[in-house]
């Protein structure tokens, strides 16, 4: 029963390796994979969904658990993968210029892959809550549903800005946008300013992990020296905004809580993820020696080519797994419906975590050909047109 499932992860293993691109920087596809994963995870751990008095409301274990707060800093990637957007969409931009490839050609590409299947989610999800809705699901359920899929929506159109924006920011040095940032927070919170300021850190604080990565595309950031300073430099200006200007420890928003780093990104959030960055360019090295190992390669490259399906449809999988178990079991189950106030909330919710990657490996098989554009195509063989040549010895990432 296992021999013909081992052959053909092998034989699928070998096709991923023998498609890839000699020259591809397989490093790059391993912190994507990374920074998706990370904040898959983090919302699986800090969501909870509690079924009280026939609705469903949002809560976080970060509220009465304040000393989780550290989880935060390990599952919120998300300057992880603004640093590799802008170090590939400044590679591509770069490649398309000495082709000759015009820019609407370029963006419109990019664009469409961006947001091919986010047209999937919502429609799916503008369905079910009308369904919802007609079969008598309380409107606030219904709400706090629907919020829970599509608030993470805004990271797409901050990228897609950014990605539009590259042939301008792409030579912009990411000290000046932290200067933004800095501004904004200086004015909004330590002068009184109006708190709609802040909305311009949306794009000042995402745009600087951006042109940090477009600095490294064109050959900057190079040295180790330079790579722990950042890390260092970035992770001491965090602990000192949180110790001693009152910025929040949790680098997410919290429910109740007085301020969010996260919405819109605080100075505190963008310099920690400075420091991320840091440590994911020291980990490139690392990273390039194993992924060399071609089944852990395949498992990156697999995570890669459906990582906007991950990303689109994880919240999704917890929903149908909470709503499913709660269907079957007629009461509240600990770590899945009931209020995250303690550690055995924690315990329970670590057991729930392999059944929402299930349910997210099925809404991966429903729904990953969007992503593909509808080719019916295998993994290895669109990894070979997701490349194309770039600089000398390089492949340019899509």
């Amino acid at each position: 029963m296992l021999r013909p499932v081992r052959r053909a992860v092998h034989e699928g293993v070998a096709r991923i390796e023998a498609a890839t691109p000699p020259g591809r920087d397989r490093a790059l596809d391993g912190l994507r994979a990374l920074a998706i994963l990370g904040v898959v995870g983090g919302h699986w751990l800090v969501t909870a969904l509690v079924a009280d008095s026939g609705t469903v409301r949002g809560a976080s274990p970060l509220s009465a658990m304040p000393r989780l707060a550290p989880v935060s800093w390990a599952f919120q990637t998300l300057a992880v993968f603004f640093l590799v957007g802008g170090q590939v969409a400044a590679g591509s931009w770069a490649s398309a210029c000495r082709r000759g490839v015009p820019y609407g050609v370029w963006v419109g590409g990019r664009l469409a892959r961006l947001f091919r299947p986010v047209a999937v989610v919502v429609a799916v999800w503008t369905l079910a809550a009308a369904v919802m809705l007609a079969a008598g699901v309380g409107g606030a359920t219904v709400r706090t549903l629907a919020k829970l899929v599509w608030s993470p929506l805004w990271f797409l159109l901050v990228f897609a800005v950014l990605t539009a924006l590259t042939p301008l920011v792409a030579r912009l040095h990411p000290l000046w946008p932290l200067v933004v940032v800095l501004h904004v927070d200086l004015v909004r919170l330590g002068l009184g300013g109006p708190d709609e300021l802040g909305w311009i850190n949306v794009v000042a604080g995402w745009l600087t992990p951006y042109c940090l990565g477009a600095l490294v595309a064109r050959g900057g950031l190079r040295g180790r020296t330079v790579r722990w300073g950042l890390l260092l430099g970035g992770a001491s200006a965090a602990a000192g905004l949180v110790l001693g200007a009152g910025y929040p420890a949790s680098m997410v928003g919290v429910p109740g809580g007085r301020m969010s780093n996260l919405d819109p990104p605080s100075l505190a959030a963008v310099v920690f993820g400075l420091a991320q960055c840091g440590a994911a360019l020291l980990l490139l090295g690392p990273l390039r020696r194993a992924l060399r190992r071609p089944a852990l390669w395949a498992a990156v490259a697999v995570v890669n080519l459906a990582a906007m399906t991950v990303f689109l449809w994880h919240q999704t999988a917890m929903i149908i797994v909470t709503a499913s178990a709660l269907l079957l079991a007629g009461v509240p189950l600990p770590g899945l419906h009931t209020v995250p106030d303690g550690p055995g909330w924690v315990v329970a919710r670590l057991f729930w975590l392999p059944v929402f990657a299930l349910a997210l490996a099925g809404c991966w098989a429903a729904f990953r050909g969007h992503e593909q554009g509808g080719r019916r195509t295998g993994g290895a063989s669109l990894l070979v047109r997701e490349s194309a040549p770039g600089r000398k010895g390089r492949m340019r990432h899509a």
